[in-house]
C-alpha cells in the first residue's frame, strides 16, 4: 500500500484515521500516495492556528512578514524539481505546463514578499485620507484597514495545486492571517509537499500554515464570524458553500472563483494572414492545449468576423494537429493528460453536448497517443468546434468544458460580437486582438463590465504580452456573474480581503498618531 501523506493542523503533522483516497498517475494507472483526513479535530485545529499563527503573524510588520515570504521563496526554489517529478507523476502535465504552476507559484510568493517591503514597518494600512465631519476641523474620521483576527480557509481546485495555494496564501501572509488549505484530493500531492518543506524549513511561526487533504467533512462547520473563506472550483460547490451556516449565519466572508467561458475576439477590419489574425490563432491554439486546457482563464469561445470564419477554422486546424499527446516523460508530447478518468468522462460528456450545436472542425479523438496506452492514460486531443450560428447555439455559450476544447464562433459586426461575448454571463477574462488602437481601447472597455481582466494584444505587443491566461499577481484575477463575482491578487489590492475597515473618528492628533 502506498504512502498516507500526513496533514499539518494544530502545529504538528497528523495521520487521518481511514484508509485513505489513492492518488493515480493519470498517464500509467499507477497509485502514488493516499490522502485522508477522518477523525480529525478540525475545530481545534483552527482555533490554534488563529490562536497561535495569527497573533505571531500580527505582531510582526508588513515588511517582516515580507521577509518571511522570501525565505519561503527560498525554500521553493530548493525543492523545485521534486516538485517537478509529482506534477509529471500526480498531474500528468508536460515540464512547460508544470512551470505555469510551480513556476508561477513561485513568482508569485516573490512578488508580495517585495510588496511587503514597500509597505514597511506598519502593522495596519490607511485608507484614503482623514475627513472632517463638522464646520470644526478638529474632530475627523479615518479609515483604516487592520488584519482579520480569524483564519483563511483555502479551498482549491485540482489545476492548479502549487499555484492554487501560493496566489491565496501570500496575501493572507502578509496581511497576517494564518492559513488553512485544503486542495482537490485529485492533485492534493504536490501542495501538500510544499507546506511540509516550508514547515520543516521552519520560516513560519507555528499555526500560521495548515493543510488538511482528503475527504474533510466539516471543514466549513469549524469557521467562525472572523474568518474567511476563499474558494475556486465548480459554481455546484460555490452554492453549497454560499448557502452554508457559517456564510448565512455566522458571515464568514467568502470570496468565490467559478465556471467561465472565456473568450478571443478579433476584431473588425483585420485580413487573413495579417498580424493581428495570427496572433488569435497562435494564442487560442495555445491556451486549449497549455495543461490540457485544464484552466480557468483558457479559451474556450473564439470570435471572427463573418468574412474569416473559414480562414480561421483552417488555420486553428492546422495548428492544433500538430499538438502531440501522451506521456509527459517523453520529450516529443506537447500536451499530457487530464487529472484524473472522471475528469476525462467529465470533459467527454462535455464534447457530446456541444456536438448538439455546433460542428466538429478538429477532432481531438484522432490524435495518437505517445508511450501511453488509450486504455488506461487520461489522455484526449485537443477538440475545436465550429458555430455558424451563434445566437442559436445556447450551449456553447453556457457549457464550458474543462479540457482542451473551444469553440469558434463568427459575428456580424461589432456590436452583435460583443453580444455575444455577454452571453457568457461574466467571465475571468477576453482577449482583444486587432491593429486598431481606438478600437482595441473602446472594446476593452465595452468588456470591462462583464470580465475581472480584458487582455489586449496587438502587433507591437506580439513578443510582450503575458498570455491571454497567464494570471499575474499585479493584475485582478476573479470575474462578475458566473464566474463568481470575486477578487484575488491585483498586487496590494489582494490584502484588502484578509483585512476589516473600520472608521476612526478622533480629533487630528490622535488621527495623525496613527
Amino acid at each position: 500500500m502506498s504512502e498516507l501523506l500526513p496533514n499539518h493542523l494544530a502545529g504538528q503533522w497528523q495521520a487521518g484515521h481511514g484508509a485513505g483516497t489513492p492518488l493515480v498517475d493519470p498517464v500509467l494507472g499507477t497509485e502514488l500516495v493516499r490522502v485522508d483526513a477522518a477523525g480529525l479535530d478540525l475545530s481545534a485545529a483552527f482555533a490554534h492556528s488563529r490562536d497561535h499563527g495569527g497573533a505571531a503573524l500580527r505582531a510582526l510588520s508588513y515588511r517582516e512578514r515580507g521577509q518571511l515570504l522570501a525565505a519561503i521563496v527560498q525554500v521553493l526554489q530548493r525543492h523545485r524539481d521534486a516538485y517537478y517529478e509529482i506534477a509529471t507523476a500526480n498531474s500528468g502535465t508536460v515540464k512547460n505546463d508544470s512551470a505555469v504552476d510551480i513556476d508561477g507559484a513561485i513568482y508569485t510568493v516573490g512578488h508580495y514578499a517585495r510588496l511587503g517591503d514597500t509597505l514597511g514597518d506598519r502593522r495596519h494600512l490607511v485608507d484614503g485620507d482623514a475627513v472632517r465631519l463638522g464646520k470644526d476641523p478638529l474632530f475627523q474620521s479615518q479609515h483604516v484597514l487592520t488584519p482579520t483576527r480569524g483564519v483563511a480557509l483555502l479551498i482549491n481546485a485540482f489545476n492548479f495545486p502549487a499555484w492554487g495555494l501560493w496566489e491565496k496564501a501570500a496575501p493572507a501572509l502578509l496581511s497576517g492571517v494564518p492559513v488553512v488549505v485544503k486542495p482537490a484530493t485529485a492533485t492534493a500531492w504536490l501542495t501538500q509537499r510544499m507546506v511540509k518543506d516550508v514547515v520543516d524549513a521552519g520560516v513560519l511561526p507555528a499555526g500560521a500554515l495548515s493543510v488538511v487533504c482528503g475527504r474533510s467533512d466539516g471543514l466549513l462547520d469549524a469557521l467562525q464570524p472572523f474568518d474567511v473563506l476563499s474558494f475556486t472550483g465548480s459554481a455546484q460547490t460555490a452554492q453549497t458553500i454560499r448557502s452554508h451556516a457559517a456564510v448565512t449565519q455566522r458571515s464568514v466572508r467568502v470570496n468565490i472563483e467559478a465556471d467561465s467561458l472565456n473568450c478571443a475576439v478579433l476584431l473588425p477590419g483585420e485580413v487573413t494572414g495579417g498580424e493581428a489574425f495570427d496572433l488569435l490563432v497562435k494564442e487560442a491554439a495555445r491556451e486549449m492545449t497549455v495543461k490540457s486546457g485544464q484552466k480557468c482563464t483558457a479559451i474556450r469561445r473564439i470570435f471572427v468576423p463573418q468574412a474569416l470564419y473559414d480562414a480561421a477554422a483552417e488555420a486553428l486546424r492546422a495548428r492544433l494537429a500538430r499538438t502531440t499527446v501522451g506521456n509527459p516523460r517523453n520529450d516529443s508530447v506537447r500536451m499530457g493528460a487530464l487529472v484524473s478518468r472522471s475528469q476525462l468522462e467529465s470533459v467527454r460528456e462535455g464534447l457530446a453536448q456541444l456536438a448538439t450545436q455546433a460542428e466538429v472542425l478538429h477532432d481531438g479523438a484522432g490524435h495518437p497517443l505517445v508511450d501511453a496506452d488509450p486504455q488506461i492514460a487520461c489522455c484526449i486531443g485537443p477538440t475545436l468546434f465550429g458555430a455558424r450560428n451563434g445566437d442559436r447555439a445556447d450551449r456553447v455559450h453556457d457549457t464550458e468544458v474543462f479540457g482542451p476544447v473551444a469553440t469558434l464562433v463568427p459575428y456580424r459586426d461589432s456590436a452583435h460580437a460583443l453580444a455575444l461575448v455577454r452571453r457568457g454571463q461574466g467571465s475571468l477574462v477576453a482577449s482583444l486582438y486587432g491593429s486598431d488602437p481606438a478600437a482595441l481601447a473602446a472594446a476593452a472597455l465595452e468588456l470591462s463590465d462583464s470580465h475581472g481582466r480584458v487582455h489586449v494584444v496587438s502587433p507591437d505587443v506580439a513578443a510582450a504580452h503575458t498570455g491571454h491566461g497567464n494570471v499575474m499577481p499585479q493584475s485582478l484575477h476573479g470575474g462578475p456573474g458566473r464566474a463568481g463575482g470575486g477578487e484575488e491578487l491585483g498586487g496590494a489590492r489582494a490584502l484588502t480581503f484578509y483585512h476589516r475597515r473600520s472608521a476612526v473618528q478622533a480629533s487630528t492628533a490622535v488621527l495623525a498618531a496613527l
